[in-house]
């Protein structure tokens, strides 16, 4: 007879492989917009709300597939360890999407001054004075956001992390109900440990979905977030923006596959080493 809990985390291991390959080709989309010279600013508007329509689809198959088996979503088999390691409730902290925007406008800033530096061009240096192009109300770098741009992402950053506060709250509360009636007593006075009886099921049913509530909570935390800040970019700064933060998530599986990856060979090596110690 077929276990259930496999079956279903085979149809969210396929779901999650689905939304990978999708972010890859996605990847390759607006890597080509971004490469024309002559940018189409309705196209790249057009691409930033189909990233978001595809997260949108993805977090509402994630809660589907939740209902009875949401734990799957908070350590998944389908990640490297370092992944899971930097996991907050399924998924990556809404918060970390703003600091992605920081994080390239100060590495854009320094490259356009660099270029000046090296190139004493006054082009060079209007670009890194600020000086904005592109779309009416900012530019084409993040390098180019307005006062009005960095008041809104800020006010945004601060109202992110308040509600991340509030749902983190709620997941140590759930954490704690771990070790609540009935489960906390059904394990204190079993001789044995083994299957759970009828109420500890009912009680661990009950923590399934209730931390699968949470994740959908979670997941439209980090569609609002996502949504608020194509909002305040420009067309270009959101397709900029939405390639960085997909390379970043591809490039995240990868490094913690090579290091899984290392790790084996580092043991297999040193278990051949001792053992040839030994003989």
């Amino acid at each position: 007879m077929e276990n259930p809990s496999s079956n279903i985390e085979k149809v969210q291991e396929d779901c999650y492989n689905e939304w990978m390959s999708l972010q890859a080709r996605r990847m390759t989309e607006l890597k080509q917009a971004l490469s024309n010279g002559e940018k189409d600013y309705a196209k790249l508007r057009d691409l930033a709300r189909t990233a978001l329509r595809d997260f949108e689809d993805y977090a509402g198959k994630r809660s589907k597939h939740s209902r009875r088996y949401s734990s799957n979503y908070y350590a998944p088999t389908w990640n490297t360890c370092l992944e899971n390691a930097l996991l907050w409730i399924g998924g990556c902290r809404p918060s970390s999407f703003i600091r992605l925007i920081y994080a390239m406008c100060g590495s854009q800033t320094e490259h356009r001054f660099s270029n000046f530096l090296r190139n004493d061009n006054i082009d060079d240096l209007s670009m890194a004075l600020g000086e904005t192009h592109g779309e009416i109300g900012g530019g084409d770098s993040m390098s180019d956001l307005t006062a009005e741009q960095l008041f809104k992402i800020n006010e945004l950053h601060l109202k992110t992390v308040q509600a991340e506060n509030k749902l983190s709250k709620q997941s140590a509360s759930l954490q704690e109900d771990t070790a609540d009636i009935p489960m906390a007593m059904a394990a204190f006075y079993k001789e044995e440990i083994g299957e759970a009886d009828v109420v500890v099921e009912r009680a661990l049913d009950k923590h399934e979905e209730d931390m699968a509530g949470l994740l959908v909570e979670a997941d439209k935390l980090r569609l609002t977030t996502l949504t608020k800040i194509v909002e305040i970019l420009t067309a270009v700064q959101a397709v900029d923006f939405l390639l960085a933060g997909k390379k970043l998530h591809l490039a995240m599986h990868e490094w913690g596959r090579c290091r899984e990856h290392r790790r084996v060979e580092a043991y297999v090596g040193g278990d051949s080493d001792g053992e040839a110690a030994g003989e």
